[in-house]
């Protein structure tokens, strides 16, 4: 039995061979539109276009093509990670994979690190962090709410089979929970994707090894103004790096070929910096001229209140949870008993 690399985690999701009972299949229609059912005993997938028997799924190989008791001809494929954290429920907005890509990229996350996550969301970048550091890797996610905490949950173990031994999640504030978490100088990533990161700078330097790597997820400019001056007046890391990443796709058929006209453009800015040796002074970079004070009333505008942070209500938090919660009992029930 073939199995993704995050398996070595203590998760067992395939990742090929045939369909079967409690595996997640993505089918797309006849006008492209994708749905993904997870596979049960005597259920029936339905649309205006017609049906399609859990049943008659059960054995085929990834990428067959079934028909619907309407004759239209449906895709049936396992879906990938990218996929998956497109459709599955959402406590909170997730990290897009295109952002998610270059968290990976620019925080370097390897196998075997120790990587610290605020706050969890609804655990997509989990995902994409836990296949990155592979088997020897710890993963530990602090989220303030403990309804994100448990979609969160829900939707890791739903994709992987299982919850993983070496990702921990912990409900509360990351500057008060941290430093009892992990030792300092022993972390060698950290990620803040959070309203106010500017202010889990100095625990973050604290636990950081030297030359450990900061990465921000923010959302709005203003935000991105905070902490870069935070970061820096804190004297503990390199001068900040920003950047965000737009994906423009091409229709591509024939000679007909020209930018899509939608993209994914602005989602979030990335922020990276590195942890500076105790006691090592950054060397003074020569610059031009600039506006690079603020007053009292710039520092106002950069309040959580001032960001008007989107929030769900608490009713649309708990159906969420239990969507996620379903998912993963479903994929949990399935590992356990593979042959039925």
């Amino acid at each position: 039995m073939s199995t993704d690399s995050s398996a070595s985690t203590g998760a067992r999701r395939r990742q090929s061979g045939p369909f079967r009972i409690g595996d997640k299949v993505q089918l797309t229609g006849p006008k492209g539109r994708l749905n993904t059912i997870t596979l049960e005993a005597g259920k029936v997938f339905h649309t205006h276009r017609g049906m399609i028997d859990h049943d008659s799924l059960v054995g085929l190989p990834d990428a067959s093509v079934v028909t619907s008791t309407t004759g239209d001809e449906y895709l049936a494929l396992r879906p990938l990670l990218n996929d998956f954290v497109m459709s599955m429920p959402r406590g909170a907005a997730i990290i897009y994979p295109k952002d998610a890509a270059q968290i990976l990229a620019l925080g370097d996350i390897f196998p075997g690190a120790s990587v610290i996550e605020a706050g969890v969301g609804s655990g997509a970048l989990s995902l994409w962090l836990l296949r990155a550091i592979g088997q020897t890797g710890t993963l530990m996610s602090f989220e303030r709410r403990e309804e994100f905490a448990t979609v969160a949950k829900g939707n890791v173990t739903s994709f992987l089979g299982s919850e993983p031994e070496n990702w921990t999640v912990t409900v509360g504030d990351l500057v008060e929970s941290l430093p009892s978490a992990a030792a300092a100088g022993s972390v060698d990533r950290i990620l803040l994707d959070m309203l106010a990161p500017w202010e889990c700078i100095d625990v973050s330097a604290d636990a950081l090894t030297a030359g450990g790597v900061l990465v921000c997820y923010i959302a709005t400019v203003t935000q991105l103004s905070r902490v870069a001056e935070a970061i820096r007046q804190s004297g503990k890391f390199t001068d900040p790096d920003s950047s965000e990443t737009m994906v423009r796709g091409w229709h591509v058929e024939g000679l007909a070929v020209r930018p899509d006209h939608r993209m994914v453009a602005h989602t979030g800015f990335l922020l990276t910096a590195r942890r500076l040796a105790p006691g090592a002074v950054l060397p003074q970079l020569k610059r031009r001229a600039s506006k690079s004070d603020f007053s009292d009333e710039d520092v106002e505008a950069w309040t959580p209140g001032a960001l008007g942070e989107r929030t769900k209500t608490d009713k649309s938090l708990r159906k969420t949870a239990r969507a996620a919660q379903l998912a993963a009992q479903h994929a949990t029930k399935a590992e356990e008993n593979p042959d039925d």
